[in-house]
């Protein structure tokens, strides 16, 4: 169990029966009053987020959450369901394989190159979701328009397309073939690897 003012940023809590990811946390105090930690929480399970407040008398559950390597193999957009899936095996033995929708995954998706190993993250025996070896990842610019010369009111910036066919803005002097550094929480353009 933790008090209220453990719940920090990176923890896994269980909150109603399901896991919540802390993206934020503040503990303060408000005048006269008891100090309380807002907080905003992740659900693991459906994405959605919420904000919520505990106070110096509660306690929350600790999430048990576990990892196992997994290896994604590919994307599949199945008829039936309308929906995306995304293929992977287990690291040690490429006969076991899982599918994982596109709303389990959520934005972690467009990061996903071929035998990438990612950590799968297990609550009650359940995939909820993966994450990614490293923050920052290198990727190959596939498309990508022509600097316009005089195009700088703009911010001196465009648009290219990078190998898992995600869509990143980057300085007009990123051309195709190109190998960039992107950061794979914020999607945004890191620097031109070397």
């Amino acid at each position: 169990m933790l008090s209220y003012n453990e719940v920090k940023e990176k923890k896994f809590i269980v909150l109603d029966g399901d896991p919540y990811e802390v993206l934020d946390s503040h503990v303060f105090r408000k005048q006269q009053r008891k100090p309380v930690n807002q907080t905003k929480l992740r659900n693991l399970i459906n994405g959605s987020v919420k904000l919520q407040t505990f106070h110096q008398n509660e306690t929350v559950e600790e999430a048990d959450i576990t990892n196992t390597k997994i290896v994604f193999s590919f994307k599949k957009f199945d008829r039936q369901t309308k929906e995306e899936q995304l293929w992977f095996h287990e690291e040690s033995d490429r006969s076991k394989r899982m599918s994982l929708s596109a709303a389990v995954i959520g934005d972690m998706k467009n990061w996903l190159k071929e035998n990438l190993v990612v950590d799968a993250l297990c609550f009650n025996e359940q995939v909820i979701g993966i994450k990614m070896p490293t923050i920052k990842m290198d990727f190959i610019v596939t498309e990508s328009e022509p600097a316009v010369k005089g195009n700088s009111a703009t911010g001196a910036s465009k648009t290219v397309v990078i190998e898992t066919g995600v869509k990143v803005i980057v300085p007009l002097f990123i051309k195709e073939g190109d190998i960039l550094t992107i950061n794979t929480d914020t999607g945004e353009y890191v620097e031109r690897a070397k």
